[in-house]
C-alpha cells in the first residue's frame, strides 16, 4: 500500500483509533490524533514515531465544529494534504431509556453522530478541490440492530449509517474521486466499557463474541485502500445481526428483550460512583485493550473472507477452470472411443 500518507483519526488516544494508529503508522503514515484525552495522544504519538512515522497532537472534541476545524487547518499546515479521515470518536451511557437524561442523549448524540458529520465537512472542504481523499466511518451491527441498554448509542449509529448514504450518493451523482466507506464493528475489547457513564447493575461488556481491537483496526487500513465498497463487515457476528435483523426485526426484538440486558454485563456488581468519561476525558493511557484480552479472538474468518476477495476469485476461477477442462478432456476421449466401438459392435 502506499506509504507516507497523511491520515486523521477521530478517537486515537484509545481503543479502536489507538489501534488504527498503530495499524496506520505500522504502514508508514503521518497521522493526525484527534481525542480529548492528553495522556492518551502523548502515548499515541511515541507509538507513531517509534514506527517511523510523524504524529501531530490536537486535544480536540468532536461535538465542536469550530474545534475539528482547527484540528483539519494544523495537520494541513504542519504535515500536509490530507489523504485518509477516519471517523471513530464515540461516547455512550449504559442505561434504560426511562433513567437517561436529555442532556445525555444530546451529548452521546453530539458525539458519536455530529463528530462525523463535523469531521467529514472539514475533510470535504479540502478533499473536494483536490479531487481525491478517503472518508472512513467507523460502524456498528447496531448501526442496523438496536441493543437495549444503549438507545443513545444506537441511535446516533443509525444516524451515521443515514448520513454516510447521502454522502456516498452526492460524491456518486457528482463524479468525485473523493471516497467514503463503512465499516460496521462487531463487539470489540476496548476501554469504552470501563469508562463510559453506566446504570447498569453489574459491570458492563461487549455482547459475545468478542473481538480484539486490531481485527478492527486492519479492516479500517483496508477499507480505506479500497473505499469504492460501499461496506464492510469485519466478523460473522456483525453478519448475523445486520441481516438477521433484516429478515426478521420481530424475532430479534423478542430475543433481545430476553436476553438484552444480561448479555451486556457480568463479573459482579458495578460501582455507581466511578468516574466516566461523558462530559470529561480520564486521566491517564488507557491503550487499545479493555478487560477481556481472556475472551477476545484475535483474527475473524469473515475479515481474512472481505480483505482477499480477489485472491478468493482467482482460487475460485482455477477451481473452475480445472473442474471445466477435466470434463471437456473426458468427453473428448469418450468420443474418439465411440467410432472404434462402433466398428466393433458392427
Amino acid at each position: 500500500m502506499a506509504k507516507h500518507e497523511i491520515v486523521v483519526i477521530t478517537g486515537a488516544s484509545a481503543g479502536v483509533g489507538r489501534a488504527a494508529v498503530r495499524e496506520f503508522a505500522r504502514h508508514g503514515a503521518s497521522i493526525g490524533l484527534i481525542a480529548r484525552g492528553v495522556d492518551g495522544l502523548e502515548a499515541a504519538r511515541r507509538e507513531v514515531l517509534a514506527a517511523g512515522g510523524r504524529a501531530l497532537v490536537l486535544p480536540t472534541d468532536v461535538a465542536d465544529a469550530a474545534q475539528v476545524e482547527a484540528a483539519a487547518e494544523r495537520v494541513e499546515r504542519e504535515l500536509g494534504p490530507i489523504d485518509i479521515w477516519v471517523n471513530n470518536a464515540m461516547t455512550s451511557v449504559f442505561s434504560p431509556i426511562k433513567k437517561m437524561t436529555v442532556e445525555e442523549f444530546k451529548r452521546v448524540t453530539e458525539v458519536t453522530y455530529l463528530g462525523y458529520v463535523y469531521g467529514t465537512m472539514a475533510a470535504l472542504k479540502r478533499m473536494l478541490p483536490r479531487d481525491r481523499g478517503t472518508i472512513v466511518h467507523v460502524g456498528s451491527a447496531l448501526a442496523y440492530r438496536s441493543i437495549p441498554l444503549q438507545a443513545a448509542y444506537c441511535a446516533s449509529k443509525h444516524a451515521v449509517l443515514g448520513f454516510f448514504a447521502s454522502l456516498r450518493t452526492e460524491l456518486m451523482h457528482d463524479g468525485s474521486n473523493v471516497h467514503t466507506t463503512m465499516v460496521q464493528m462487531p463487539a470489540l475489547n476496548t476501554p469504552q466499557f470501563g469508562w463510559v457513564k453506566s446504570r447498569l447493575p453489574r459491570k458492563a461488556q461487549p455482547v459475545p463474541p468478542i473481538y480484539q481491537p486490531e481485527v478492527a483496526a486492519r479492516a479500517i487500513y483496508y477499507a480505506a485502500h479500497h473505499p469504492k465498497r460501499r461496506e464492510y463487515y469485519p466478523a460473522w457476528s456483525a453478519v448475523k445481526a445486520i441481516f438477521g435483523n433484516k429478515l426478521v426485526p420481530s424475532l430479534a426484538d423478542r430475543y433481545l428483550a430476553r436476553t438484552g440486558y444480561d448479555s451486556q454485563q457480568h463479573d459482579g456488581p458495578e460501582d455507581p460512583n466511578r468516574p466516566n468519561n461523558l462530559w470529561e476525558p480520564l486521566p491517564g493511557d488507557h491503550g487499545a485493550h479493555g478487560a477481556f484480552d481472556d475472551r477476545a479472538r484475535t483474527s475473524s474468518l469473515e475479515l481474512f473472507l472481505e480483505t482477499h476477495v480477489g485472491w478468493l476469485a482467482a482460487v475460485a476461477g482455477i477451481g473452475i477452470a480445472a473442474l471445466v477442462g477435466g470434463k471437456i478432456a473426458r468427453h473428448r476421449g469418450s468420443s474418439l472411443s465411440e467410432p472404434a466401438q462402433w466398428g466393433r459392435a458392427a
